[in-house]
């Protein structure tokens, strides 16, 4: 089945569109995520530079690191902080209890004598803001208190905080819920107890509670953030059990899924002022590209059947404006091969398809005018074989009687009959041949004329001495039959070959004077004209019918019986004034007036 450029095209452009479309839509669904992450991990790389470089120009300064923190989670939606060696947070003067040792399993401990510990780590900082019934006579100054925890670099991190040891097994305790997890964690590492209790030793220590601080204000803010918190104390945990290497300056960039929710924390290990190591801590959460994710996929159920739509109505329209000119030019073309040139492509680009058809067009002329100049030519080899038939057969006929004269003369001259009459018939057979000369002649000239080869030389010269010198010779034939000549000639110098231009005014006016009845009048005028001179030659008396007025300049034509060889023509003079008249490109013609014939023709003037 044939199919067309249209339906190939618009099935290759929806085809295309469509496979644009998949590779964008499906390379965004399976990529766009995987890209918003990469480049949050970038920028928030990058801000983390900035960031370590500020906090070394403000170390010591809590109020500047709280703006720190408060202006970078502002300009990149990420939390940050900064941690000390063991993971605590930094500047937490603000929300803290110390009190004062009484009794512990660790003899170091109670060496101390006092010991100080960030609340954040146990408790709820809004716990204090609502009022928490639990805690008001339980976090107080003057009230006794028991804390259990592991032993790190003789350094007591509290994992249970009770009002007494009884109740650190109890729900009314206060824990460090992500330090005791990894406790649980870790526990199943070693092959029994006592080699876990070994490596990470937990104390048990009783005391006093001497001081509570409490945030106030904007201060408050910092320790609301729980998720935050949470994943700050389970790097402390991690850092406390070994699971993170301290030493490592590397940064390290974690994943965290809470809620169905995906984090990016990074941690990063610098040095402080003094030289001591320290982290800093950040956490940037991607529930915004999950959300953008989502919503995309639900969007780009509507979108990609708008966009198919669109592709649709573009790839038909795009399809027919591309296909349109081709077909134009393919419909141009057929009729070009059915050598009908009447049609045109309209010419609207200028493209490659512009330049097709412009060149379709100008092969479609020159196709015309070959094929026009071909058909001219055969009609003109058809009419010269016409002509040629005719001619031979005019000549067979003109040579034909003369013949038969002088072959009739000689056989009376050879029987010997009539032979007082010797001398006429040998000036008929005299006169017959002297009229085959004269034929011969003509069909010469007419045949040199016709040839296409033949140049007229041109030169100047008076027509009116020409005109007069031609009257002059046929002066007697004029008189033998009493005609009455009128010259009007005025004197001008034109530019012709003046030999055959006189053989045209001796044809034309022995024509007149032949055809011209007994005393009857021929008029010869000249007359001139802007750039051109006409010469008219007119008789009276005698006309032509108008339906041989073009056939008289054809071979042999005789219009009438009257025209006859008889009267000593050939038959061939106004074919041959013809050619004449033709090869020096002047107009010539014939026309009846309203008593007699006129014959004309025009001769270019010298400047």
């Amino acid at each position: 089945m044939k199919r067309g450029i249209v339906s190939k095209l618009f099935l290759l452009t929806t085809a295309l569109c469509v496979l644009i479309l998949t590779i964008i839509f499906g390379g965004q669904a399976v990529f766009f995520k995987q890209f918003y992450v990469h480049q949050k991990e970038g920028k928030v790389k990058t801000a983390l530079q900035a960031y370590k470089q500020d906090y070394l120009k403000n170390a010591g300064d809590a109020q500047a690191m709280a703006r720190l923190e408060q202006d970078f989670y502002q300009k990149h939606s990420t939390w940050i902080t900064a941690l000390d060696a063991m993971g605590n947070l930094k500047y937490t003067d603000d929300f803290y209890m110390e009190f004062r040792l009484e009794r512990s399993t660790d003899t170091h401990a109670l060496s101390n004598n006092t010991m100080a510990i960030p609340l954040y780590s146990v408790m709820n900082v809004e716990d204090f803001s609502k009022g928490n019934p639990f805690l008001e006579p339980f976090i107080k100054e003057g009230q006794r208190i028991a804390m259990e925890g592991i032993m790190v670099k003789n350094r007591l991190f509290p994992q249970r905080m009770g009002s007494n040891a009884s109740n650190l097994r109890e729900e009314n305790r206060l824990e460090n819920q992500q330090l005791v997890k990894k406790e649980y964690e870790v526990v199943p590492r070693f092959e029994n107890p006592v080699q876990y209790h070994e490596k990470y030793p937990s104390h048990l220590v009783t005391g006093t509670i001497t001081k509570v601080r409490t945030p106030e204000g904007a201060g408050v803010s910092r320790y609301t953030n729980h998720l935050f918190l949470e994943r700050v104390k389970a790097f402390q945990a991690d850092l406390l059990y070994g699971d993170y290497d301290g030493d490592s300056n590397a940064s390290r960039i974690m994943n965290y899924e809470e809620n169905h929710v995906n984090y990016k924390i990074f941690v990063d290990r610098i040095e402080d002022p003094a030289g001591n190591p320290m982290y800093i801590f950040a956490m940037t959460s991607l529930q915004p590209v999950d959300e953008a994710a989502g919503v995309m996929q639900d969007y780009y159920v509507y979108i990609i059947i708008a966009t198919l739509l669109l592709v649709l109505l573009a790839s038909f329209y795009y399809s027919r404006g591309i296909a349109r000119p081709l077909l134009r030019i393919n419909h141009t073309t057929r009729k070009i091969a059915d050598l009908d040139f009447s049609e045109k492509i309209p010419i609207t680009t200028k493209d490659e398809i512009g330049d097709l058809s412009r060149n379709i067009n100008e092969l479609s002329d020159r196709l015309h005018s070959y094929i026009e100049q071909l058909q001219q030519d055969i009609e003109k080899e058809k009419q010269l074989e016409h002509t040629r038939k005719e001619f031979i057969s005019g000549v067979s006929h003109e040579l034909k009687t003369p013949l038969s004269v002088i072959q009739s003369c000689l056989s009376i001259l050879r029987d010997g009959v009539a032979s007082h009459k010797r001398d006429h018939y040998f000036a008929a057979m005299e006169n017959e041949v002297k009229k085959m000369d004269l034929l011969i002649v003509d069909m010469l000239d007419l045949a040199k004329y016709e040839s296409g080869t033949y140049r007229m030389k041109m030169d100047s010269f008076a027509i009116d001495a020409v005109i007069g010198q031609v009257c002059e010779k046929l002066a007697i034939e004029i008189e033998q039959k009493q005609l009455q000549l009128h010259l009007q000639l005025s004197p001008a110098v034109v530019v012709a070959n003046q030999h055959r231009i006189e053989q045209v005014v001796v044809n034309f006016l022995t024509n007149a004077i032949r055809y011209t009845p007994e005393r009857e009048s021929i008029y010869v005028s000249t007359v001139e004209e802007r750039d051109t001179v006409m010469i008219r030659i007119e008789n009276k008396g005698a006309s032509i019918p108008d339906e041989h007025l073009e056939k008289i300049w054809d071979r042999f034509y005789r219009g009438e019986p009257s025209r006859h060889r008889s009267t000593g023509g050939t038959g061939l003079g106004l074919a041959i004034c013809k050619k004449i008249l033709e090869l020096h490109g002047v107009a010539y013609g014939v026309t009846n007036t309203a008593d007699g014939v006129l014959f004309f023709f025009r001769l270019n003037k010298k400047v």
